[in-house]
């Protein structure tokens, strides 16, 4: 009988008994679709499923790494699955992964190998997962995750105990570092991730408007949106009432500040900016902003500035029937904007009888500064920021340069400093090759001047992913949840995040929440969509969801495309795919991220010398960048070698 040494990986759902006497025609569904999802993450990490034995699975992998990151992926999966369901209902499965010596007989693996992981899977939480010494010793330098030693345990049938350690959940992981090999993306994803997603966050949240970069038409018509669970709102551009156009920036500044403001209320469900703003200057009937965003109220208003004074005409209606619930006018000194806002977002509680946490009982609205002239500065250069040219850029940065000149404790201007710099490094719009680093610094100077602005967060996340730092991405895109629970940009960094740590069920769930906030700039999020949708293993859904994404023609919108197609049998087209990532190699600014990307969809392609020709190209061009070319599968110099037979090369890769 042949003999073989591979990776074993054991499940079954807890408590099965159990959930069958509760309702055996629930369960059974429930086990079919979560079988479903299982199966397509085993296939996803290169595993081969073996059997399966009412709630049991048995599956071997050639690689552990790959075995530990399916177990891992499969409970985050599952994890966000049963999130929905009632705790006596959730189905849960419990993980043992072991390598060892197997039998062989036909599609069948036995053996101690198999009993071990039997044993390791029994010792399992519900959700959890517990591994061998011999798999710990074999990923502990190559994952990033937390283990816990549970000692030597008795395998019935083994005459030595078995160590068995507990992988150990994100929120018990050790202390976040740089990614780890099998899950850095470095040049690969982290160069997508900032330059194709990132800066839309940037650009969106900066400009409060669609980015022109992009197609700012809003999508075709859709069925009208259902009305959350929670009182709802958008705030629609406030009107510039003032007989000059150049006041634009302002009343466009203060509808931003003011849905900024409400969407710190997590009891309230608050549509983006960026789909309030397609509505500007437009003729608009109430009732088909609410069928169209999902929202029950609307807040209007207009602005009319004269020196000093500011008058600030507001109504609020209730969208679903038309009918105006209160209107008011305020006429104020500029010195006295942040208490005005306070003032209106005040009024939108008290009418929505909205339940407020103790912390938010006091004021509403932060003031940021205390000098007027400051915030009209900031306001000014979000408006040049939004017009994406390199006279723009420079024209911003001046303004926000000049804020803080005015007040050196102003966090806001920092933050959009921070955000200038990184458009500017990353659309080649200013000539600082440091930009990336004074994005940082300013950014971090800004939180430490003021730790509750959610848009320095994410764009902090978006530095750390650009820097090769998950944990720390993922920190700051859930800080800037936490702090703008209705913040789309926060939920759009977190997807991006997730994708990149291969976690794209919770990918998926993000990019939902950031579609749903923002529902006529959905283009914006299929990116990342895209990317989650190939990770799942729908490539069906993957394929037009890059095709239909803001940048079909990006460098690695081919990669994903050739991958999605191979996985489909659709050769031709993933060779042309190919080609396109060829043609864009001539003409890149940056040559050694384009043979990067090359080497990827070579890899996909199953050509493993022209997938090492392409990454020595890479690593010649960018010798700095060598250790962070890495994708979830390991180094693609690793994967060619392995191709090739040439084993000891690839562990040194």
């Amino acid at each position: 009988m042949e003999r073989k040494l591979t990776a074993i990986l054991c499940a079954d759902v807890y408590r099965y008994s159990r959930l069958m006497g509760q309702d055996e025609e629930a369960t059974l569904r429930t086990l079919s679709s979560y079988r479903k999802l299982v199966d397509s993450l085993i296939e996803h990490h290169r595993g081969r499923f073996v059997n399966s034995a009412g709630d049991s699975v048995l599956a071997e992998f050639a690689s552990v790494v790959n075995a530990v990151q399916c177990a891992v992926e499969i409970q985050n999966t599952l994890k966000a699955e049963n999130a929905e369901v009632q705790p006596d209902r959730r189905m849960q499965f419990r993980i043992g992964v072991n390598v060892g010596d197997v039998m062989v007989e036909g599609e069948q693996i036995y053996g101690d190998g198999v009993n071990v992981a039997a044993r390791l899977e029994s010792l399992a939480e519900p959700g959890g997962i517990c591994i061998s010494g011999i798999v710990h010793d074999q990923i502990r330098d190559k994952l990033a995750f937390g283990y816990q030693d549970l000692g030597d345990q008795e395998v019935k049938n083994i005459a030595r105990p078995v160590r068995v350690y507990r992988v150990l959940p994100e929120t018990d992981a050790a202390a976040p570092g740089k990614i780890p090999r099998v899950v850095r993306r470095g040049v690969l994803s982290i160069i997508v991730v900032a330059i194709v997603v990132g800066a839309i966050v940037v650009v969106q949240h900066m400009s409060l408007k669609p980015p022109r970069t992009l197609a700012s038409i809003p999508s075709p018509p859709t069925p009208a949106l259902a009305l959350p669970d929670k009182p709802s709102i958008a705030v629609l551009p406030f009107a510039n009432i003032s007989g000059d156009q150049e006041q634009d920036y302002f009343s466009d500044g203060l509808t931003n500040d003011l849905t900024t403001d409400l969407s710190r209320l997590p009891d309230l469900f608050v549509i983006a900016p960026s789909s309030a703003f397609t509505y500007k200057g437009k003729p608009t009937k109430l009732q088909e902003v609410s069928k169209e965003l999902g929202v029950k109220y609307v807040l209007e208003g207009g602005v009319r500035r004269g020196g000093d004074q500011v008058r600030i005409t507001v109504q609020l209606a209730d969208a679903t029937t038309g009918m105006e619930l209160w209107a008011e006018r305020y006429d104020r000194s500029m010195r006295d904007v942040f208490a005005l806002q306070d003032e209106i977002v005040h009024r939108i509680v008290t009418t929505l009888n909205l339940q407020l946490t103790l912390a938010k009982q006091g004021r509403f609205v932060p003031r940021m500064t205390e000098n007027p002239d400051a915030y009209e500065d900031v306001l000014r250069g979000v408006d040049y920021a939004f017009r994406f040219t390199k006279d723009a850029n420079a024209k911003a940065r001046q303004m926000f340069e000049e804020a803080i000149a005015l007040d050196p404790k102003y966090a806001e201007a920092y933050s959009a400093l921070g955000g200038n710099y990184f458009l500017g490094w990353n659309f080649q719009l200013s000539p600082d090759r440091d930009g990336l680093s004074k994005a940082l610094q300013l950014d971090q100077q800004a939180i430490a001047l003021d730790d509750s602005i959610a848009f320095a967060h994410s764009l902090l996340s978006t530095i750390y992913v650009e820097k090769g730092l998950p944990d720390q991405a993922l920190a700051e895109a859930r800080k800037s949840i936490k702090l703008e629970p209705n913040f789309a940009d926060g939920y759009s960094s977190l997807a991006n995040v997730m994708n990149l740590l291969a976690r794209p069920a919770e990918a998926l769930q993000a990019v939902e929440k950031a579609i749903r906030l923002d529902p006529r700039h959905r283009d914006a999020y299929l990116y990342p969509l895209g990317w989650a949708y190939t990770q799942l293993g729908r490539y069906e859904e993957a394929i037009p969801t890059f095709k239909t994404g803001p940048f079909p023609s990006a460098l690695w919108t081919h990669v994903h495309l050739a991958q999605d197609y191979i996985e489909l049998g659709r050769e031709d087209e993933a060779r042309a795919e190919a080609a396109a990532v060829e043609g864009l190699i001539a003409t890149s600014p940056d040559p050694a991220t384009g043979y990067l990307a090359l080497a990827a969809v070579m890899h996909y392609m199953a050509e493993p010398e022209r997938a090492l020709a392409a990454m020595d190209k890479a690593i010649n061009l960018d010798p700095a960048n060598r250790d962070n070319y890495y994708s979830v599968d390991g180094s693609p110099q690793g994967w060619a070698y392995t191709s090739l037979g040439r084993y000891d090369d690839a562990i040194s890769a």
